[in-house]
């Protein structure tokens, strides 16, 4: 029988897409062919909750079996784009045709001359491109660079330059120097007076999978973070994403990424995990994840429709 859908509806819901979004994990051999379940949480808590990127009663839904088994969720993060998380089991075209009409009618967004949607897609997954393909839908730029590490294999000993020091984010009275840091890396061309604060921190450690000793910062000498990541280790895949990196304009070309990375990595490998996972859209980081991830990686397109 096919599938039912709904709209996101509890808070119920949210676990279940969780507890969903591993197993589909899992199955498609912990290739992110659909979102790592930390994924799901950024987008809560700092998309969602901090920058206002959607909201789950409007734009998640979920289709399910007569048993009531999730076998897809449909899901924004951004305005205008959609992402498809599909059961491998039960993947056909009519589900995937099912699941982009319903994104093309509450996901997508208004512009002046009409309407515009981006549904993001692996290259490799013929099934979705034929859809796609048939939809109208042309490829557009700035695909993700999923790469990908496995953790037993040596990993490289990356000094420090001197007089700088990596370890783990310190206690709330530290939450404003990182989140200057954040603004400083993120927006170095917009002015001050812009900045609204650190408060919104506290929903990054509200996170499920936040842990203190994987939310890594490089110190200057002078005492300032210059360089951070943070690290979501989910121990039931055991596999860990990267959200997000990023160093302060005037510590850049200092190695300091690929020093908080690695170690990054050292401390995930003590814990168990077993893979772990960054993002990169622009050739600069692109390059950094490469030299510590290695070439192994996935893409994910983006495919857009005006209308």
């Amino acid at each position: 029988m096919k599938p039912a859908v709904r709209q996101y509806q509890t808070e119920d819901d949210y676990w279940r897409i969780r507890a969903f979004l591993r197993e589909v994990f899992l199955l498609n051999d912990r290739r992110e062919l659909s979102w790592h379940v930390a994924r799901l949480d950024y987008w809560r808590w700092h998309g969602i909750l901090n920058m206002g990127d959607g909201q789950l009663e409007k734009d998640v839904f979920l289709w399910e079996a007569t048993d009531g088994q999730i076998v897809a969720v449909l899901n924004r993060e951004e305005a205008g784009q959609a992402f498809l998380q599909v059961h491998p089991h039960f993947r056909t075209p009519e589900l995937e045709e099912e699941m982009i009409a319903l994104a093309e009618e509450h996901l997508s967004v208004s512009r002046d001359d009409g309407q515009v949607l981006c549904v993001w897609a692996n290259p490799q997954d013929a099934l979705r491109m034929d859809v796609l393909n048939q939809r109208g839908y042309t490829k557009g730029r700035w695909a993700e660079h999923q790469w990908r590490r496995e953790l037993d294999v040596p990993i490289p000993d990356v000094p420090v330059v001197p007089g700088y020091t990596v370890r783990s984010l310190g206690d709330v009275d530290e939450l404003p120097a990182r989140s200057w840091a954040s603004w400083r890396a993120f927006h170095p061309d917009e002015p001050d007076e812009r900045y609204k604060g650190w408060e919104w921190y506290h929903n990054i450690q509200r996170m499920p999978l936040y842990r203190r000793d994987l939310d890594l910062v490089a110190v200057a000498p002078t005492g300032e973070i210059a360089s951070f990541c943070t690290i979501w280790y989910d121990d039931v895949t055991r596999s860990a994403y990267y959200e997000p990196v990023g160093t302060t304009p005037e510590h850049q070309r200092r190695g300091l990424a690929k020093a908080i990375l690695t170690e990054g990595l050292r401390r995930l490998k003590r814990m168990g995990a077993t893979r772990a996972f960054v993002g990169g859209y622009e050739p600069g980081p692109n390059a950094l994840y490469t030299s510590v991830m290695g070439t192994e990686h996935d893409l994910s397109e983006p495919w857009v429709k005006e209308w």
